[in-house]
């Protein structure tokens, strides 16, 4: 019975699957009338004003563009007029320096502070101060000092993957069981040894819980930093088309959005795994 869980699973998510597209369809397909559409708006959207059939692509038009954009994902026709693979590359590349650079402060700030509960109390209003803070409020701050629309995509990054990190390193860490402590005390192991030997492996599934979630947020907050910077990216792809008024398009990137995401968290919950139940 359990072992046939995962089928079930699968077979009733592509049953609700083929309901939904099945649904989409029949709601766009104008089976009845509509309100006729201003023509401008009409010839913007490629369907006649008179036509009785929705403004809503169905799934078989985002199919086709889909297939489009697999055709010819790397195209570059311009500024703005890049394929979906470019912007794509543009958001990835940005979302992994601002998170591993996220990683070189987050850790080692975490172990000290779980490390040590002066250090803990001196940085915790700071901490607390600067947690709550949205991260693209800091977006206008770094495009005044930094002059640079793709590394101030990249700071707002590091600043929103940096605190869940940061919290659940330090949580972990201070949460190593003392008895371990004890005994590497008592075979007379060093503070540095200590912590790798000892600390890191007892820390390791709570902080690759920080990096799952700092992950996650990292995905979030690209796509809106790139819809206000413009440019280049996957956000401004979304922005771009929806003022292009190409609803396929627009479509399409969630979809590739959300398919990104579910990737980068799958590899981080892989890797959580794998420290939480070694094989």
């Amino acid at each position: 019975m359990a072992r046939s869980l995962p089928l079930r699973a699968a077979l009733l998510s592509l049953s609700l699957l083929v309901g939904f597209l099945l649904v989409w369809q029949v709601a766009v397909s104008g089976t009845g009338k509509t309100q006729a559409m201003d023509p401008e708006y009409a010839a913007l959207m490629g369907q006649a004003a008179t036509t009785g059939k929705s403004a809503m692509p169905g799934p078989m038009d985002v199919g086709a563009t889909i297939w489009k954009h697999l055709k010819d994902p790397f195209y570059d026709r311009g500024p703005n007029d890049k394929g979906l693979g470019i912007q794509l590359a543009y958001s990835i590349g940005r979302v992994a320096l601002g998170y591993l650079l996220a990683v070189v402060v987050a850790i080692p700030v975490g172990f000290l502070i779980g490390m040590s509960p002066l250090m803990g109390r001196a940085l915790d209003p700071f901490i607390q101060l600067l947690k709550p803070v949205s991260p693209l409020a800091w977006m206008p701050l770094a495009l005044y000092t930094i002059k640079d629309s793709g590394l101030s995509a990249i700071f707002v990054i590091f600043i929103c993957s940096l605190w869940p990190m940061l919290i659940n390193t330090a949580f972990g860490v201070s949460g190593t069981r003392k008895e371990w402590l004890n005994v590497a005390r008592t075979l007379e192991v060093g503070p540095i040894r200590r912590a790798f030997t000892v600390i890191l492996p007892a820390a390791a599934p709570t902080i690759l819980t920080g990096m799952r979630i700092s992950i996650g947020i990292a995905w979030l907050v690209i796509v809106a930093a790139e819809m206000l910077v413009g440019g280049t990216g996957i956000g401004y792809f979304v922005w771009n088309e929806w003022n292009n008024l190409s609803i396929n398009n627009v479509i399409v990137s969630i979809l590739v959005i959300g398919l990104v995401g579910m990737i980068l968290d799958q590899l981080l919950a892989r890797a959580q795994r794998l420290v939480t139940f070694p094989e």
